[in-house]
């Protein structure tokens, strides 16, 4: 069944789209945009959830986001019983990186910061993510 004219059918967020979305947004919108993606996420069928990180996203212009969002692709994919799609493997930054910068969130990453994220120098904690 097709949507009305003039209304668009839903398609859920790709991590690819969300790259284009953190370009675009201020520096204090880009953590609840990453939340809104991994609520839409979590809603989709497991089966249907890798053609939304399979795509590899355009750089953002700022090499923190996309290194997490390569960090994100392998942590959600893993979590669905996959590999990281291969786009990801190469992101990395070469000095630690705190989305969350107070001293007990700095604490609480360096226990809690799933692998995906801590191998590539993102430290954010697991239940930041949890959403998804």
């Amino acid at each position: 069944m097709s949507a009305p004219q003039g209304v668009q059918a839903y398609r859920p967020a790709t991590l690819a789209g969300l790259a284009g979305w953190l370009a675009d947004a201020a520096e204090g919108e880009r953590w609840r945009l990453v939340v809104e993606f991994l609520e839409e996420y979590r809603h989709e069928l497991a089966v249907d959830r890798w053609r939304l990180l399979a795509d590899e996203p355009p750089a953002i212009g700022d090499e923190h986001w996309d290194v997490l969002l390569a960090a994100l692709a392998e942590h959600l994919a893993a979590r669905d019983g996959r590999g990281a799609p291969p786009w990801a493997e190469s992101r990395q930054l070469r000095q630690f990186w705190f989305p969350y910068d107070t001293r007990a969130a700095r604490v609480d990453a360096l226990v809690h910061a799933p692998a995906a994220f801590r191998r590539r120098g993102v430290f954010v904690a697991a239940h930041d993510l949890e959403v998804a």
